[in-house]
C-alpha cells in the first residue's frame, strides 16, 4: 500500500480543515483529489508530505508513519505545491544541482539532472534563470525537483494552474507518462484533467469525503438519472415534453435542443420518437448523454 490514511482530522484553532478522512491508495494508482476552495484538499496533502501536522489520527506513505518517520517519507515523496516555490535567480541547472545536494545525490547528480529535463522538457532552457522562464517552464521545473530523488509516490497539488492550453496539455501527457511508473495523487478543479489522467476520483468537502470511486462508477451512482439530448426540425414546447413517459425534468439546451432527464432505470429513447412521430415532428439528432464529472462534482459538492 503506497498511502494509507486512517481517521485524520486537522484543526486550524477552533476550524476543523479535515474531519475524520480516512482512505487507500495503491500503488501504481493515479487519483484525483477533488473538492471545493477551502475543502481541505491542500492541508491533506501537507499532512503526507510531513509539512505540518495531523491533530489526530495516522497516515503512513510507503509503510512509514509521516509523523514519526518523517526523513524515510520524504525519501519516497516528490512533491509540487499549488505555488510552486522555487529560487527564481537560481538557473535551472543550478537549481536541481541544490536540489540534488539535499538529497544527497551528489555522486549521480549529473546523470540525473540530465535525465530530468530531458523527461520534463527543460532542454532549450536549461540555461536560463528560472525568473526568465514562462508559467509552464516553471511548472516543468517543479516537477523536476519533485522528480529527481526518483520517488515511489507523487503528490501534485494545481500543477496546470494558469497554464495556456498549450502547455496544459503537455504537462498534462507528462504527467500521464508518469503515472504509469508511479503512484500519482493530483489535485485540480480542471475536470478534463481529472478524467483524462485519473483512475481514480477522490471527492472532498468541508473536510469530509463525499466520493471515492472510479470515475465510471461515480457517474452510474450519480443522482442525476439518464439524459438524453435532441434535437427537432421545428418548436417544441417544455410543456409538451414534459408529457413524455418517464421524463423528470426539461431544459433548453439552445434553439429546438433540449435536455430530457429520466429515471436511472428509465431510457427514454423509444419514448421521445413516439412523441415526434405522433407530433409529425422530425427528429434531427437523439443521443444519451452520460453525467460528465463537473455535474458529479457540484451534485455532490452544493
Amino acid at each position: 500500500m503506497s498511502i494509507k490514511v486512517e481517521n485524520i482530522t486537522k484543526l486550524y484553532g477552533k476550524q476543523k480543515a479535515l474531519d475524520d478522512v480516512s482512505f487507500e491508495v495503491k500503488a501504481g494508482e493515479v487519483v484525483g483529489f477533488l473538492g471545493p476552495n477551502g475543502a481541505g484538499k491542500s492541508t491533506m496533502m501537507k499532512i503526507l508530505t510531513c509539512y505540518i501536522p495531523q491533530t489526530s489520527g495516522a497516515a503512513s506513505v510507503c509503510g512509514y508513519d509521516v509523523t514519526e518517520q518523517s526523513n524515510e517519507v520524504k525519501k519516497r515523496t516528490g512533491y509540487l505545491p499549488e505555488n510552486n516555490p522555487l529560487y527564481t535567480d537560481m538557473y535551472v541547472r543550478e537549481y536541481l544541482s541544490f536540489i540534488c545536494g539535499i538529497y544527497h545525490l551528489n555522486g549521480s547528480s549529473k546523470k540525473r539532472i540530465d535525465e530530468m529535463i530531458g523527461m520534463v522538457g527543460l532542454g532549450d532552457e536549461q540555461k536560463k534563470k528560472i525568473g526568465a522562464l514562462s508559467k509552464g517552464y516553471r511548472q516543468r521545473v517543479g516537477l523536476a525537483q519533485a522528480l529527481i530523488h526518483n520517488p515511489e509516490v507523487l503528490i501534485l497539488d494545481e500543477p496546470t494552474s494558469g497554464l495556456d492550453p498549450n502547455q496544459l496539455a503537455e504537462i498534462r501527457t507528462l504527467i500521464k507518462n508518469i503515472g504509469k511508473e508511479k503512484t500519482v495523487i493530483l489535485s485540480t478543479h480542471i475536470m478534463q484533467e481529472v478524467e483524462a489522467i485519473c483512475g481514480r476520483v477522490i471527492i472532498i468537502s468541508k473536510g469530509k469525503i463525499v466520493a471515492d470511486d472510479s470515475t465510471g462508477l461515480l457517474r452510474q451512482k450519480s443522482q442525476t438519472g439518464n439524459v438524453v439530448v435532441v434535437e427537432f426540425v421545428s418548436a417544441v414546447s417544455r410543456d409538451e415534453l414534459q408529457k413524455i413517459a418517464g421524463v423528470i425534468s426539461v431544459e433548453n439546451v439552445s434553439g429546438n435542443s433540449w435536455k430530457l432527464t429520466a429515471p436511472q432505470d428509465k431510457d427514454i429513447r423509444n419514448d421521445v420518437f413516439r412523441f415526434a412521430v405522433e407530433k409529425n415532428i422530425s427528429v434531427l439528432s437523439l443521443q444519451k448523454s452520460s453525467q460528465n464529472l463537473e455535474g458529479i462534482f457540484r451534485e455532490l459538492t452544493q
